[in-house]
């Protein structure tokens, strides 16, 4: 089974776990908008980036090849998997109207501070011009892939973040539980600053551990997941109205894998969660006339 992605580590992960699958096309660092207004190579030095396949990515997103990638090989492919984990950390905005994905290549190698002085605007995930220029990018992907033949195979996972580790219980997110937590805080909060102030540190010293007390690891997903997953909504109906077929988990479903190869994060699963997305994935390949694994 020939697979080609567009999104990131979701949808790549999944499919180490489909033994007989083999990735043809792999779009990642790349956000749709760059498929309306790539902002081009001109300006941008990667020489920064030592792995070649960072490279490659970017210089994808840069030029808004991403599309044209996956439809040359249309025939050969039996499924096509889109996420949207490369949308959360938004794109740049040049002042001639073209984007620029702001991934994490885009800033370790410079061309983020090189977008901050030709006057590029950061354009967040969730807010109303991201999702404006997102939507019309994404409805841009939709077609070229309907066009060339692959709306029956294509599957868009539609899955939350986790917000919890393996053997946790998943966080309540209703506002007694977010109270809960913002209490605990400025408990450890007062703690801190008692024991720094019976130490001989002054009243501001204290006041200003009060204040910049850090959440626990258990809390930091479980807020993450709360406010992307929040973010994620009207993208996430958005993307579920224009394609046929899509693999849905709701965060409760889902928990962190501590042991992850590319480290915990809440969209780094455990592997139970992918086996269950494949199965959800053959389903609607079998559903939809392919050769399920």
């Amino acid at each position: 089974m020939k697979i080609a992605i567009f999104g990131s580590c979701v949808s790549r992960d999944t499919a180490e776990f489909m033994p007989e699958a083999e990735v043809a096309t792999y779009v990642a660092r790349h956000s749709v908008t760059s498929l309306e207004s790539p902002h081009g190579t001109a300006g941008i030095d990667l020489s920064d980036l030592t792995s070649a396949f960072q490279k490659r990515m970017v210089n994808s997103d840069l030029k808004g090849t991403g599309l044209e990638r996956i439809v040359k090989n249309a025939d050969d492919l039996d499924v096509v998997l889109l996420d949207l984990v490369d949308e959360r950390r938004g794109f740049w905005k040049f002042p001639d109207g073209s984007t620029m994905t702001n991934s994490l290549e885009i800033e370790s190698c410079g061309a983020a501070r090189v977008a901050r002085r030709e006057g590029a605007r950061l354009i967040e995930f969730g807010t109303a011009e991201h999702f404006s220029l997102w939507r019309a990018g994404f409805a841009k992907l939709i077609d070229g892939l309907n066009e060339a033949k692959l709306e029956e195979k294509t599957i868009f996972l539609d899955i939350e973040w986790a917000g919890a580790v393996d053997g946790a219980p998943h966080p309540q997110n209703d506002r007694l539980a977010k109270l809960g937590r913002e209490w605990r805080r400025l408990q450890r909060g007062a703690r801190q600053a008692g024991r720094g102030l019976s130490s001989g540190r002054g009243v501001g010293e204290a006041w200003q551990s009060l204040l910049t007390v850090k959440p626990t690891e258990a809390e930091e997903y479980a807020d993450r997941a709360l406010s992307a997953n929040t973010d994620y909504i009207p993208y996430r109906r958005e993307a579920r109205s224009l394609t046929t077929s899509s693999v849905v988990r709701e965060s409760r479903e889902l928990r962190i894998d501590r042991n992850h190869k590319w480290g915990p994060q809440p969209f780094h699963f455990r592997h139970p969660d992918y086996e269950s997305i494949v199965e959800s994935i053959r389903r609607q390949v079998k559903k939809s006339g392919g050769e399920a694994m």
